[in-house]
């Protein structure tokens, strides 16, 4: 699995980064997604997110995490064209000041807040979504799930 990370804030400890690399890894897993998948996963501050929500989602206000999925997806499948080619999942945007401030408000490692910005992110790239409750119930049943197996406890 190939997955660039790029820290605009230049904040994100290399360790952090290697954590999260094994975490996406692990999550592709299982979730039955290709090793030969690419995505991208972009850490940048608060102003550039809030300028993403506000031009691709209408809301001009920072948030923690945006995916931008390049694979169309039905009721959380991925449709998967040219199996020989790299398929080429997405890109995953976080805001590092949004998890440092979640991770403090809800009384957890900034580590522990990246790795669930990113299986959440990376769930969005897989189809998952939470607009409504059963969709909402799912996905973050899911998170929970990976994240713990994986050893990120709350």
């Amino acid at each position: 699995m190939h997955i660039d990370f790029h820290d605009q804030t230049k904040s994100v400890p290399t360790d952090y980064i290697d954590l999260l690399q094994r975490l996406v890894v692990y999550t592709a897993e299982k979730e039955g997604i290709s090793q030969e998948a690419e995505l991208s996963v972009n850490f940048v501050d608060n102003k550039e997110i809030q300028e993403l929500n506000r031009n691709y989602r209408q809301k001009d206000m920072p948030t923690d995490v945006i995916s931008f999925a390049m694979q169309e997806t039905v009721e959380g499948e991925l449709d998967i064209i040219g199996e020989d080619i790299p398929l080429m999942l997405g890109d995953i945007v976080i805001s590092v000041d949004k998890a440092k401030e979640q991770a403090e408000d809800y009384n957890h490692s900034f580590e522990r807040e990246l790795g669930f910005l990113t299986v959440h992110g990376f769930l969005h790239l897989l189809g998952y979504d939470h607009i409504n409750k059963d969709d909402e119930e799912i996905m973050f049943k899911r998170q929970e799930e990976i994240l713990g197996e994986f050893g990120i406890e709350r």
